[in-house]
């Protein structure tokens, strides 16, 4: 399989990563999820995914669609389209899967995936995670990881706009 076909196969929708799902439990793999907009991919969104990624031996990142991402972060986002984020995390090789999801919060993608392990940032308490109680309920863990300081996408943004 060529490279470019590995990265467009870890792009899913909901009935690919279902099989992958089914693939991954009968191989006993701990099933580590986490979300984002990863509107402009920097050095502080992959020591974090890298991190995540430590967690289990399978990552499946839930990526905002555009339209979610505008109604979160305002109509000058995103900066790339959902297809380009999704291509990009793809090409990591610590990620296993990336989905899209429209909703305001990733639940029903989390109730989908049941991760074993269940990610966000240090921003957040692990109680008030989406998903927290889904993931506790089936014996799971919920983990948060701390961010790079100075390393975000509004930091770039604003950067580009000063020069």
């Amino acid at each position: 399989m060529s490279k470019h076909n590995l990265v467009q196969t870890k792009i899913l929708t909901p009935p690919s990563l279902q099989l992958q799902l089914a693939k991954w439990a009968e191989e006993k793999k701990t099933v580590v999820f986490t979300n984002g907009c990863f509107d402009i991919l920097h050095r502080g969104h992959v020591d974090y995914l890298a991190k995540a990624a430590d967690l289990g031996d399978v990552l499946i990142i839930g990526v905002n669609t555009d339209a979610s991402v505008s109604r979160l972060k305002g109509p000058h986002r995103p900066i790339q389209d959902e297809q380009s984020r999704l291509q990009i995390l793809a090409s990591l090789g610590f990620v296993d899967g990336v989905i899209l999801f429209d909703e305001p919060t990733p639940l029903n993608l989390i109730q989908l995936v049941q991760p074993d392990v269940l990610v966000k940032g240090s921003d957040y308490q692990p109680a008030d995670i989406v998903g927290y109680e889904i993931v506790m309920a089936k014996g799971g863990d919920v983990k948060t990881i701390d961010f790079i300081p100075g390393f975000s996408t509004s930091a770039i943004e604003k950067k580009i706009k000063q020069s």
